[in-house]
């Protein structure tokens, strides 16, 4: 009876989200017009934006996606960023995968430094929700869909509790196992919700500024010519020092503090401390 009542409680959260961003969605207030085009006998008329909003899957859909909103942002500043903050948080909160299409369209929105504070706060955010939506009603249903890795992260959590923060850390760091899989088993690991905030904010900061960089480069970019101009080179640069600089840090960390013996990259186990010996 507990198990159907958790499941059933997770529907409901997920319907009353989803309805949720369907009304918001679905009544945009009126698109500001286009520029004046001429008519078919030489008078002018404002054409009007058709509305067509869903989650991007690829470059070309995120690149229409931003332009659209663009031109919605012009009037509605307000509404644009209520509707991409409530998006971010249903993808973040419910672990749906897709969050890098989201970063890169918070950087075409918003710019390189107000996407990157929005995207970060939005993925702590929805990290924490998430948190709690699995404590709350999925740690049953984890537990049986993925005891193994489930008893490997408990094994290694317990092994690294002194160090528990910097351990989190690397797993944000390095693709031990996926985010979302790391937000909906914390709870069952037993971290502290202060520890696993911060290990969200701090952690995913290179990855989400790589993902908003990208965006805001994408968006300013009209020819081939921007691609290598100096400005574009330099930003480049940033986003792979960036990408390098603390994961080398806290891989280096990593060797001498934390035991990570049995942990799996993409599927092939990992023994940092082997190789460190040789």
């Amino acid at each position: 009876p507990g198990t159907m009542r958790s499941l059933w409680g997770l529907v409901a959260v997920v319907a009353a989200a989803t309805f949720y961003l369907y009304l918001l969605s679905a009544f945009l207030p009126a698109a500001p017009p286009r520029a004046l085009q001429p008519g078919a006998e030489g008078e002018e008329h404002e054409e009007y934006e058709e509305r067509r909003l869903h989650f991007p899957s690829d470059l070309d859909e995120l690149r229409e996606l931003a332009e659209l909103l663009k031109f919605y942002k012009r009037q509605h500043t307000a509404y644009v960023l209520l509707l991409y903050c409530s998006a971010y948080l249903y993808k973040q909160s419910f672990a749906i995968p897709g969050s890098s299409f989201l970063n890169m369209l918070a950087g075409a929105l918003f710019g390189p430094w107000h996407g990157l504070f929005i995207a970060c706060t939005l993925t702590t955010v929805g990290s924490t929700n998430c948190y709690l939506l699995s404590r709350t009603f999925g740690k049953r249903h984890i537990i049986r869909l993925f005891p193994e890795k489930v008893a490997m992260l408990q094994r290694k959590a317990e092994e690294n509790r002194s160090s528990l923060f910097f351990f989190l850390l690397f797993l944000r760091f390095f693709p031990m196992t996926p985010n979302w899989f790391l937000n909906v088993t914390s709870p069952i690991l037993n971290i502290p919700i202060p520890i696993f905030f911060f290990s969200v904010l701090i952690g995913l900061i290179p990855y989400n500024f790589i993902c908003v960089r990208t965006g805001a480069i994408l968006s300013e970019i009209t020819s081939l010519d921007d691609i290598f101009s100096w400005g574009t080179l330099l930003q480049l640069l940033l986003i792979a020092c960036a990408a390098l600089l603390p994961g080398t840090l806290i891989r280096r960390y990593s060797q001498t503090h934390l035991k990570l013996d049995g942990l799996e990259v993409n599927g092939h186990r990992n023994d940092l401390n082997d190789r460190k010996s040789r």
